[in-house]
């Protein structure tokens, strides 16, 4: 399963970089999403090193999920696509 990585987790003043939000391909609702939590993520870089993380949470209504990645993710993970396990 893919999906796509769509922005840090934000706050009003703060960014985690630990924290992303990750679309998912085919998931649309919440009830989906709340299915993939536990799964496991991995984001390949450039460079073929990857970082992995876990699905902690659905988020919103729409299908998003918020992962926990071990390491933070850079800047250009945005709009890549990730491995869902």
């Amino acid at each position: 399963m893919d999906g796509i990585v769509r922005n840090f987790r934000r706050a009003k003043y703060r960014t985690s970089n630990t924290h992303m939000l990750i679309e998912v391909e085919g998931v649309t609702s919440k009830e989906k999403a709340a299915k993939l939590v536990g799964k496991k993520v991995v984001w390949t870089s450039p460079a073929k090193s990857e970082i992995s993380g876990k699905v902690a949470s659905p988020h919103g209504a729409k299908g998003i999920v918020r992962v926990i990645f071990e390491k933070g993710l850079p800047g250009q993970a945005l709009q890549t696509k990730v491995k869902i396990i």
